[in-house]
């Protein structure tokens, strides 16, 4: 194995493994790695604890963190989540549990402050011998003639410094370091939007066990999210299409207040709340690479690709992708003449399971997806196949994905039954697709 040196880093220092970025998903494969027996080096931003939307996991990601070994760090710091609720009619919602999945995955999960799991995960990949270093940016990575990055140059607390590692993994998120540097990135044209979100206290909850459960709003433009963290406080975004966000007139603030507002239900839970942090924004939400992995490197998480986190699928694929991209990692680097192959398995896998959630998220805020959450039926299982695509359960789970492939069916007789409210939908989703946004972000309020 390479040595790091972690003296002064005045000349080109070797490592196994570069990880750059050190959310979720660097921190997962970098302890992997770090584990598996490799010199690695991660290399953050910023300093933890720092603000992060994403709050809400997946009972599929407890699987993950119980084999990283922080699941009972992450339990004292996380709201219980049993299940999603979706409102209907009449100020009622249903709630879909987890233990209703399929193939009886995880029954939980958790509502998470960012700044605080994300701590956890980056403290914990170092206790596991990584090299991990906050404060430090990446300026550049210079590529040799055959495509593998030859040096990368970083500057930290101690100055600029140059590392050679035999494989770089991109886990930068939606700063997508490689994505940008070899023009990988495109934005996904089936599905733009943007959100406006904050943290407010005193939201009224769920009652007895649904308390932790997200809750999934639409509204005439989009939908929202209502996530209960710990300390009475509320996670709130509004994910909008490009056309009425452009409406906001800059007050990023006002506008999240009249979008919430919009929504009776949202409206009465609101009544005496105080926001208890900035407003964010943020455009061009959802993205993806022409590819996941080259010549000695490998893309995880957001740093390859985004969707719409209807569905709270952001942290669990990243910490996903990054799981096992260790793995594929580990053999690539012991069998370096394998390594294409071993990559491309990777992406195709990854993809696959990915393509899952998009089909739900294009058609969400369609009448006909709003009519079948509004009134779901267990035929033949499909009930607890979309429980069990809600919980992240679409890898390698054969008998959830047929039974999801029966939901398209039951949607598509459906969507013929409502033709002309399902037609004018699809032409409205068709124009909110061409209309852009400027720039990669949106300035928040303050």
């Amino acid at each position: 194995m390479s040595e790091v040196r972690n003296s002064a880093i005045d000349a080109p220092a070797a490592c196994d493994v570069l990880v750059v970025g050190g959310g979720p998903a660097g921190s997962t494969v970098a302890t992997h790695l770090a584990r598996a027996g490799w010199s690695v080096v991660m290399l953050e931003k910023a300093a933890h604890p720092r603000f992060h939307i994403g709050e809400s996991l997946l009972p599929m990601n407890m699987p993950i963190l119980e084999r990283l070994g922080v699941l009972d760090k992450v339990r004292e710091i996380g709201v219980l989540k049993r299940g999603a609720d979706f409102p209907v009619e009449g100020g009622r919602y249903n709630v879909f549990h987890f233990d209703h999945a399929l193939r009886g995955s995880s029954e939980f999960a958790f509502q998470v402050k960012r700044e605080e799991f994300d701590q956890i995960l980056f403290e914990h990949a170092r206790e596991a011998g990584v090299d991990a270093r906050e404060n430090t940016k990446v300026s550049k990575v210079e590529f040799g003639d055959d495509g593998r990055p030859v040096r990368v140059h970083a500057s930290g607390p101690d100055g600029a410094y140059t590392l050679r590692p035999k494989l770089l993994v991109d886990a930068t998120g939606r700063d997508t370091l490689l994505g940008g540097a070899l023009k990988l990135k495109k934005r996904n044209d089936r599905h733009q939007s943007a959100a406006v979100f904050s943290h407010y206290r005193g939201v009224t909850r769920r009652e007895g066990p649904d308390a932790g459960n997200i809750t999934i709003y639409r509204h005439a433009h989009g939908w929202m999210w209502f996530i209960p963290l710990r300390d009475d406080v509320m996670s709130i975004g509004a994910v909008c299409s490009p056309e009425y966000l452009k409406d906001r007139g800059g007050d990023s603030e006002a506008f999240l207040m009249r979008t919430i507002l919009s929504v009776p239900e949202a409206a009465e839970r609101m009544a005496g709340a105080e926001r208890v942090a900035p407003v964010h924004a943020t455009g061009n939400y959802a993205y993806e690479c022409t590819r996941m992995h080259g010549p000695g490197w490998l893309m995880v998480g957001d740093a390859y690709a985004f969707v719409d986190p209807m569905f709270s699928s952001g942290v669990f694929l990243a910490m996903h992708s990054a799981d096992q991209g260790a793995k594929a990692a580990d053999a690539a680097l012991r069998e370096p003449a394998r390594e294409a192959s071993i990559f491309k398995a990777l992406q195709k896998e990854f993809d696959t399971g990915i393509d899952e959630f998009k089909w739900f998220i294009y058609r969400f805020t369609s009448p006909t997806m709003k009519h079948l959450f509004a009134n779901p039926r267990d035929v033949i299982g499909v009930e607890r196949a979309v429980v069990s695509m809600l919980a992240g359960d679409v890898f390698r789970a054969p008998s959830v994905v047929w039974r999801l492939r029966i939901f398209r069916l039951i949607y598509a007789l459906t969507a013929l039954s409502m033709a002309r409210t399902a037609v004018r939908n699809w032409f409205a989703r068709r124009r909110q697709a061409r209309i852009g946004f400027e720039g990669d972000t949106l300035q928040g309020a303050p």
